[in-house]
This record gives C-alpha cells, sequence and structure tokens, in this order.
C-alpha cells in the first residue's frame, strides 16, 4: 500500500531508527512500510500517524482498496 511514511518521515527530521523507537518496532518494519512490501496494523499506523503529526486516513493510498468495497445500496441491485 502507498503511504507518506518516508516523506514525513524526513520532513520531521527523523531517522528510521528513531521512528522505530518512537513506535516500539524494529528499524526494519520501518523500512518495509516505507517500501510499501509491509501494511502496518491499525495499531502501528496510528501510532506511526501520531508521532508524525499526519491524519492517518491522509497518510496511505486506500483508493485500491475501494473496488473490494461493496456498498449497501448496491446488494439490492
Amino acid at each position: 500500500m502507498d503511504n507518506l511514511v518516508k516523506a514525513l518521515r524526513i520532513k520531521r527530521k527523523l531517522t528510521q531508527s528513531e521512528l522505530a523507537e518512537c513506535c516500539s518496532v524494529s528499524r526494519q518494519t520501518i523500512i518495509a512500510i516505507e517500501k510499501g512490501v509491509f501494511s502496518p496494523s491499525l495499531a502501528l499506523a496510528y501510532k506511526l500517524s501520531r508521532v508524525l503529526d499526519y491524519k492517518l486516513e491522509d497518510m496511505y493510498d486506500f483508493s485500491p482498496l475501494d473496488k473490494e468495497i461493496i456498498m449497501p445500496d448496491q446488494l439490492r441491485d
């Protein structure tokens, strides 16, 4: 999933290690999130949004998930 974690981390002048420590995860976890090969749990995504001072819903590109959603009014069609 595309995200702004790396850009926000750099903007806040944090290293990967510092961000990892703030969120109680490993540096490798931060690397994987930044590369988009690992999607964090909701709890970790929340921690990242708090530490990076950015809205969670704006930090990640959720648009690919839209095609997986069936809205209730579509069930009746």
